[in-house]
């Protein structure tokens, strides 16, 4: 049998290669519930393609050496599963590549997503949601979906149609139809955030949607516009002159020398020194040229991205700050990063401190082992496979 493995005439899957060493396959295996009836846990890369007309051999083959695919598609376990991108989205891996493939002269395929196929023998027999809740454990509930027949596989292309808007009752039920809304589409409005609601819809005469209810929640969030972070507070009942982010900026304000920038773009830009550029001129002639070559610095957090996702979520973060360094004036050339991580008690098995008491983590967000396992290794990798080395970090941990 040969490496491509066809699910319709429109889509195809082609076996990639092992995704992962022995050490990572061991302690994957370490941290799995059911480890003792698990044998030769294996993972390989797996392609999903969409065609738009029918593959010739020839661009099998050229795909099979730009892939590093196995010739043979095999399935010579007793169990598996494959972890997919989340059903209707496209994930970042795909963006790129399909644009790779297509601007290489295949445009015999719409678009080419990217699976992790795992496979396993056992004794002990695994009911199919026995092996969906092993799944579950592997892949990441926020980006990812588990997939356990590849012949599904053309649902990773399928799209979905959106949903309609509907009305929030508000003229028909009050104050209350926002209320339940706030829960029901878990949007943490406030009890002011739902007063000012209600009575500047009361003015428009119109129920609000449930759209646009989101859409407010998402904007006026502590992530967009900070409101706590700007807001008034008291110590010992006394009103302070300056808002916590007044006392961030009240340090440029009280010492702004060397600063070209701040508070503005996202990142802020200090004076540099004057250097020689190597670049090419208007008449596409390498040339030295003597210029100003300032610094441009920036922090991200991510703090509630990693903790529901500690890989991918410390990788976004990363990605977001190279995007605004590069978004920065006339825009910047990422040089180099470093990431730290600030985590409670990491009560490592084994390995208890006398401190340490017992962990109340909630369960939707990883605990700090899980963040200190991973999230380095997320965020050293976006930074490393975009070209900019992630050169430093620190690590520290506390708990009162």
């Amino acid at each position: 049998m040969n490496s491509i493995k066809e699910i319709s005439s429109k889509v195809i899957a082609i076996k990639g290669k092992a995704r992962l060493s022995e050490f990572r396959i061991n302690s994957l295996k370490e941290s799995l519930k059911n480890k003792e009836n698990i044998d030769n846990l294996e993972c390989c890369e797996i392609y999903f393609i969409s065609l738009n007309k029918k593959l010739s051999q020839d661009n099998l083959n050229k795909l099979n050496n730009i892939l590093s695919c196995s010739p043979i598609f095999e399935y010579d376990s007793d169990f598996s599963f494959t972890v997919i991108p989340r059903l209707g989205t496209i994930s970042p891996w795909s963006s790129k590549a399909s644009e790779i493939l297509n601007n290489s002269g295949m445009d015999f395929l719409e678009r080419i997503e990217r699976g992790f196929y795992y496979s396993f023998n056992s004794q002990y027999k695994f009911e199919t949601k026995d092996i969906r809740e092993l799944a579950d454990q592997l892949a990441d509930r926020m980006t990812q979906d588990v997939m356990l027949d590849l012949s599904d596989s053309g649902n990773i292309f399928s799209t979905l149609s959106p949903r309609e808007v509907f009305d929030i009752p508000m003229f028909e039920e009050g104050i209350s139809a926002i209320e339940e809304a706030n829960i029901s589409l878990g949007l943490a409005l406030n009890e002011d955030e739902i007063l000012y609601l209600y009575e500047n819809y009361l003015e428009t005469n119109s129920n609000p949607t449930d759209a646009e209810l989101m859409m407010f929640a998402q904007a006026n969030s502590e992530h967009c516009r900070h409101e706590i972070f700007n807001a008034s507070w008291k110590v010992n009942n006394l009103e302070q002159p300056l808002s916590l982010f007044d006392m961030i900026r009240n340090t440029h304000a009280l010492n702004p020398e060397g600063v070209l920038s701040a508070y503005e773009d996202n990142a802020a830009i200090l004076s540099g020194y004057v250097s020689e550029r190597f670049y090419p001129t208007i008449n596409n002639i390498y040339q030295p040229k003597e210029e100003a070559v300032n610094i441009v610095i920036k922090v991200e957090t991510h703090n509630h991205p990693t903790a529901i996702s500690p890989f991918s979520g410390a990788a976004t973060g990363s990605g977001g700050e190279i995007r605004d360094e590069g978004a920065t004036g006339v825009g910047a050339k990422p040089k180099a990063g470093l990431s730290g991580f600030s985590v409670s008690n990491l009560r490592i098995p084994n390995l208890r401190e006398s401190w340490e008491i017992e962990e109340r983590t909630p369960s939707r967000i990883a605990n700090p082992l899980q963040i200190m396992l991973e999230a380095p290794l997320g965020s050293a990798a976006f930074n490393n496979e975009f070209g900019r080395p992630n050169i430093l970090g620190y690590f520290r941990s506390f708990e009162m």
